[in-house]
């Protein structure tokens, strides 16, 4: 059973996750689930499609289409991001400048997305939470929401023109959260297994992390759905409901540190410091 609230200060995360039920975690989707495949392994990522169902759409065309497959990190940028694309020059590249895809840097409000409030006050937002495993802001004046830019997340490469992210471009956040960048782009997913691959990617000596030759990129040997990959093959990965009971409990473990090496506990924590637990499918 799920421990209570009052233990959680006391409690590891590992225990935590540990006592929760089964019915407190979900199975990824595999049409929402996207596979990396780097020189150093595979790179696990979560579409939120219930939040940017545009963009969403449009990676998963690109992806069944094989774009991606040869396509490389052309970008490290330090304490910020990672950057994947084709190269400027390759034919497929070029059909996709006059793509557009409608922006999706936020959401009407809509009960029937679930919410979990964090207590804590944020810079950025007038309220900030989880929401179907993803950090969330929003805003009740406006009826807005929005994905926030924590580490793992990930978003579409964009020109100026706001509806210029069309998916052939992607970044995660290998940095200290971004949030300015927060209602400015659109982010449509987040790494959940394999962000350390990505992080330790030799930094680009350009101007803004890019790499000054092609010998220097960081090739993607391919990019899959895990709805495309043979069962076997497969990870079966699930993550802990943001709405239930147990995440509650995280949050409150983490915001009140009360293990032995803790001796000022700060009693509060960031929507970008909750962890977001997943796991292999017990």
């Amino acid at each position: 059973m799920t421990p209570p609230l009052i233990a959680a200060a006391v409690l590891s995360l590992a225990q935590i996750l540990d006592a929760s039920p089964a019915t407190d975690w979900r199975l990824l989707d595999p049409e929402d689930t996207v596979y990396l495949e780097l020189p150093s392994g595979r790179v696990v990522i979560e579409l939120a499609s219930a939040y940017s169902p545009k963009a969403a759409a449009a990676v998963r065309g690109l992806v069944r289409d094989g774009y991606f497959d040869g396509s490389a990190v052309i970008r490290s940028q330090d304490n910020y991001v990672v950057q994947w694309a084709r190269a400027e020059d390759d034919p497929k590249a070029r059909a996709m400048v006059s793509k557009k895809v409608a922006p999706e840097f936020s959401r009407a409000m809509d009960a029937k997305l679930p919410f979990t409030r964090l207590a804590y006050p944020d810079t950025y937002a007038p309220e900030v939470g989880f929401s179907g495993g993803f950090p969330v802001a929003r805003d009740p004046k406006k009826k807005q929401t929005w994905l926030v830019h924590c580490y793992g997340s990930v978003g579409v490469g964009r020109d100026n023109s706001a509806d210029s992210g069309n998916g052939s471009e992607l970044y995660a956040v290998i940095g200290q959260s971004p949030r300015g960048l927060d209602r400015n782009i659109t982010l449509v997913g987040r790494v959940v297994q394999g962000i350390e691959k990505l992080s330790v990617i030799p930094r680009g000596p350009g101007p803004m992390g890019f790499y000054e030759k092609p010998a220097e990129w960081t090739p993607i040997r391919s990019v899959k759905l895990a709805a495309d990959v043979p069962p076997a093959q497969r990870l079966n990965l699930e993550a802990l409901k943001t709405e239930s009971a147990t995440f509650k409990t995280v949050i409150e473990s983490r915001a009140n540190r009360k293990e032995e090496w803790f001796h000022d506990p700060v009693g509060r924590i960031g929507v970008c410091n909750v962890p977001l637990p997943v796991r292999l499918k017990p």
